[in-house]
């Protein structure tokens, strides 16, 4: 069975202002009682003499990468981290040649959590940091087979263990082809985007620029659930930092990733999966799926909810 279209947009073409305002407020809301909860618990973990000037703990700014490192469970030699990354979106344009969107990613850090932490079915107890990066993306559609994108966008990041905070940058630009190969619907993607923040402790900067290369494709089979096609895919990609990208370590050196190699399975659903039910419109899973990042130090199972490219 032929299979639908695998990189589906987000939203409808008529854009309203309520739906728009109404899940951002649900969104906001429920990070701020994150806010509430982790500064609780963290107060409570603090004697009233401890002034968060003394406290030592580098500044993991990294955090304030997230959204674009992807969901998953970091691991250096120093020290594991979880990345939940909630994306949403919508279709602000469109005509027969373009799309404009306006993206936006909620991303909540988790600390010391490690892959022993899965199989027992253990979670973090405390939120320890959050990036919210709102953004424009712009596709045009060349012709069937190539598209071109290209984003920006422009957040802030906040550390619960360090009381510090971060401005986010970042913009890239972004080549998608269908090769000709009806039978596995292989998308050839490259992407060159930069990302960088400032932060407020020690007003230190940090950027990082990286290519990335990779081949996504089907398998000439899916299946009907309810009124969806489902349909497995795989994935291999590579990474290469122009700047290498530094993960601060608690423990031992810090980390500098040149270079990572990943690879990885989806499934992917010819209808968006929807949260409406919960008031979260704006939040659709097109993909669902898991991978393998290993290379510079670095191990990353990622946990996949959109196009893994």
């Amino acid at each position: 069975m032929k299979q639908r279209q695998i990189i589906p947009l987000i939203g409808s073409s008529s854009f309203s202002y309520t739906r728009f305002l109404y899940p951002f407020s649900r969104v906001i809301s429920v990070t701020v009682l994150f806010i509430l909860g982790s500064n609780i618990s963290q107060a409570s973990e603090l004697s009233p003499a401890t002034s968060p000037e003394l406290i030592s703990e580098p500044d993991a700014s990294h955090y304030a990468f997230a959204n674009y490192l992807g969901s998953g469970i970091y691991r250096t030699s120093g020290q594991s981290a979880a990345v939940a990354n909630i994306p949403m979106g919508f279709e602000l344009d469109s005509a027969d040649n373009y799309v404009l969107k306006l993206r936006f990613t909620a991303s909540f850090g988790f600390f010391d959590y490690s892959f022993n932490d899965l199989p027992q079915g253990s979670f973090p107890n405390n939120v320890g940091t959050i990036t919210l990066t709102p953004g424009l993306e712009y596709h045009w559609l060349v012709d069937d087979q190539l598209t071109l994108e290209s984003y920006v966008d422009l957040g802030y990041g906040h550390n619960f263990s360090t009381y510090s905070h971060v401005g986010v940058f970042s913009t890239g630009i972004s080549a998608l082809y269908k090769l000709d190969a009806p039978l596995f619907t292989p998308v050839w993607v490259n992407r060159v985007y930069y990302a960088g923040y400032q932060s407020n402790q020690n007003d230190s900067t940090e950027g990082y620029s990286v290519f990335k290369t990779g081949i996504d494709f089907g398998v000439n089979y899916d299946w009907q659930w309810q009124d969806t096609l489902v349909a497995p895919r795989f994935f291999i990609a590579a990474h290469w930092y122009f700047d290498k990208l530094k993960f601060v370590t608690p423990v031992g050196n810090d980390v500098l990733t040149s270079y990572t190699y990943e690879i990885g399975t989806t499934l992917a659903f010819s209808k968006p999966i929807s949260f409406s039910a919960i008031g979260l419109d704006s939040v659709k899973i097109e993909h669902f799926g898991l991978s393998y990042q290993v290379g510079g130090g670095l191990k990353v199972w990622r946990l996949i909810f959109e196009f893994p490219l």
